[in-house]
């Protein structure tokens, strides 16, 4: 049995919605649409423009239906924390962006309600000051909390605008901070202690429950179809990880995006202070596994050098600046990448400058010496956290899968085999919708099997490239 459906991918800088022919030992994607995302700065912060979302993912799955009239499923991804207030299923304003400065004082007050070592042990997650635990005490102290009786991520607001339905999908819940890493369940105890009203948070399902049918609105946007919409893993990580053509579990992985999130798949997660420390993670997966990761800042850093170039009206073209960009021959400085002071968007080039001058390491000269050390930064960064990963998990590591739109940069996946000293296997670069679409063709029943199964068939559908340290 075969059968075709609609994977909608959502990234901090562009969605986009994939169909995929799925069936036993077969599977084919097609990229039908894509539309631009980016958030907007107003007086009060930085915001998404949800509904511009909405629109692009509505006029995206219109383009699946006249594709394909039998469209089976519809399922969503998106990044990670961000969320819309509601009552009584109306949005009370525009979601912020997690890149917006208000959480700082928000931080503070919560660590001094349940210390950072506490946390970790509640919530297993790496301290990041844009959780969503951190934003909801911004609105709470804002008084935005007062009138909202739901709170939705991102994909599950998107779907709730589809269905009608109100839930939480686990993978993307467990990076709110408020997901008790060892029961899975919503903590009420530390909702309470934080002085956030429970009531808000949805029911949690699992990757692969249905959500329902279209509601008629969604319907008369997207055209008459019979289309059920699945919950996958939600996070995009948790989708692109379901894609990771290994062979074996002795690996690593890094989804290589806006951020590059670096790590390995467990069992169980790892705790204790000095996994809390390393500034790791334990993020939920599908069927349960353990995402044990490091987020890494990405190629935002490139990117946003590139939107700083064109701002006088240059037109920069990738190919061109990463060719330069290896051929140079001198030796450029390495960065930490980590560093927080480059996760606000403006700037970059200047703000890089900065950081090399500030700790008396020589500033590029020229636009590929920047390119060049940025990328050799963050190789340098990805083999720091695959071997603090396999230090504190245990986990032998024998070889990297790097996938995501960053497995395209052969430079940088160059850099990553010579700096990890391991071969790395690049693709496939639309792994997050890959993922998507294997979790609603399972649980449609058109194909069965372990994650490792689907696995195998990712490899065999997408061949990676390989690698090999120098």
């Amino acid at each position: 049995m075969t059968g075709t459906v609609a994977a909608v991918d959502l990234g901090a800088t562009s969605g986009r919605v994939v169909l995929g022919h799925v069936g036993a030992g077969e599977l084919r994607i097609e990229p039908l649409a894509r539309f631009a995302n980016a958030p907007v700065r107003t007086p009060d912060g930085l915001h998404w423009s949800v509904l511009e979302l909405y629109r692009g993912v509505v006029e995206g799955l219109a383009a699946a239906v006249r594709a394909e009239p039998e469209l089976a499923s519809i399922g969503i991804d998106s990044w990670a924390v961000d969320y819309g207030l509601l009552r009584e299923g109306r949005l009370l304003g525009n979601p912020y962006s997690y890149r917006d400065e208000r959480t700082a004082a928000a931080v503070q007050r919560v660590h001094a309600r349940v210390s950072p070592a506490e946390l970790y042990a509640r919530n297993g997650l790496q301290h990041l000051p844009f959780t969503t635990l951190f934003q909801l005490d911004a609105d709470r102290d804002a008084g935005a909390l007062t009138l909202a009786d739901r709170m939705l991520l991102l994909p599950d607001l998107l779907a709730h605008w589809l269905t009608g339905a109100a839930v939480a999908e686990r993978t993307n819940a467990s990076t709110t901070g408020l997901v008790g890493v060892a029961s899975g369940e919503w903590d009420a105890e530390l909702a309470a202690r934080v002085e956030l009203p429970a009531g808000i948070l949805p029911p949690l399902v699992d990757a692969g429950t249905a959500l329902g049918g279209l509601l008629p609105t969604a319907s008369r946007g997207i055209g008459a179809t019979a289309a059920v919409v699945t919950a996958v893993g939600s996070h995009d990580t948790a989708s692109a990880v379901v894609a990771v053509p290994a062979a074996d579990a002795e690996v690593a992985y890094i989804s290589c995006g806006t951020w590059s999130l670096v790590g390995v798949e467990l069992e169980r997660p790892v705790l204790g202070e000095a996994s809390r420390l390393a500034g790791f993670t334990n993020e939920g997966g599908v069927d349960g596994r353990v995402r044990y990761l490091h987020n890494v800042m990405g190629l935002w850093l490139l990117s946003e050098c590139i939107r700083d170039w064109e701002r006088d009206g240059e037109r920069i073209d990738l190919a061109p600046l990463l060719a330069a960009a290896s051929a140079v021959s001198i030796p450029v400085p390495v960065f930490d990448a980590d560093d927080p002071g480059f996760l606000s968007p403006g700037g970059m080039p200047e703000r890089i400058g900065a950081w090399l001058a500030a700790h008396d390491l020589p500033v590029p000269a020229s636009r590929a010496e920047l390119v060049r050390s940025i990328l050799e930064s963050l190789a340098a960064a990805y083999a720091r956290a695959i071997r603090t990963a396999s230090e504190l998990s245990g986990l032998r590591v024998r070889a990297v899968h790097l996938v995501g739109g960053g497995s395209n940069n052969e430079l940088l996946c160059r850099l990553t085999a010579d700096a990890t000293g391991l071969p790395v296997f690049a693709g496939p670069d639309e792994a997050t919708a890959i993922g998507n679409v294997l979790v609603q063709a399972r649980a449609l029943g058109l194909m069965s099997g372990s994650l490792e199964s689907l696995r195998s068939l990712v490899a065999r559908a997408f061949p990676p490239r390989t690698y090999l340290p120098r």
